[in-house]
């Protein structure tokens, strides 16, 4: 029988794999035309990240990442969509591999219990997660301020929900009697999930304030034209 450090091994190289196929989006146009355009895309990536997130290199690396494979992320809400959907996939990718693990045999019933809890919080996770990509995916920008703000705050609630599932997870693993390699390798998991999270709610939310202070803008812009 594999000890459990062994079957811990294996599933973390199965869930960094599943990691890095999935969270971006392969396209078939991988080559941008302008190579000048890349370095302004990318200096717009690590300006909005150290800007407003609170783990600017991750969100870098991610939305680099992600931008590689995609079309160039040019606006503010392509990256909080990319965000999102980083997000997302690191949560399907964690949820699996917690799943995996609440399997294995030999763990004590206090971090079984913590580790079931953890499986049914990350469940949650990405449900809302899926939830968010969905909306903000299916609004145009175009609408009013008072639809743009329902619409966001649909957004904002979902990704805020997400993030509070991921600490109900890591609170299950605060008890000194839960130690050991199983209690390490979900918390670094679910830690990264919370981190990427956390940056996408804030691109969201840095998205939503440029749109409304464009809309503003534009507004007086109109009542002072002659």
């Amino acid at each position: 029988m594999l000890k459990l450090s062994s079957i811990l091994i294996l599933l973390s190289l199965l869930y960094f794999h599943h990691t890095l196929s999935t969270a971006t989006k392969p396209s078939s146009n991988t080559n941008h035309s302008n190579t000048a355009n890349d370095d302004d895309v990318t200096n717009f990536i690590k300006a909005e990240c150290r800007t407003a997130t609170l783990y600017p290199s991750l969100c870098i690396q991610c939305l680099s990442t992600y931008n590689s494979t995609t079309t160039p992320l040019s606006s503010h809400k392509q990256l909080a969509q990319a965000a999102l959907s980083v997000s997302l996939s690191r949560a399907r990718s964690a949820a699996t591999f917690i799943s995996k693990a609440a399997r294995i045999r030999g763990l004590k019933p206090m971090e079984y219990r913590a580790v079931k809890d953890c499986v049914e919080n990350m469940a949650s996770t990405v449900d809302q997660l899926s939830r968010a990509v969905k909306e903000l995916g299916g609004w145009s920008g175009t609408h009013n301020q008072v639809d743009f703000n329902w619409h966001d705050s649909n957004v904002e609630s979902w990704v805020g929900a997400a993030l509070t599932f991921q600490n109900t997870c890591l609170d299950g693993f605060s008890s000194p009697v839960i130690g050991g390699s199983v209690e390490v390798a979900v918390r670094v998991r679910v830690i990264d999930c919370a981190q990427v999270t956390s940056n996408a709610l804030a691109l969201v939310h840095r998205y939503a304030a440029r749109h409304k202070l464009v809309r503003t803008t534009s507004s007086e812009s109109t009542v002072n034209s002659p």
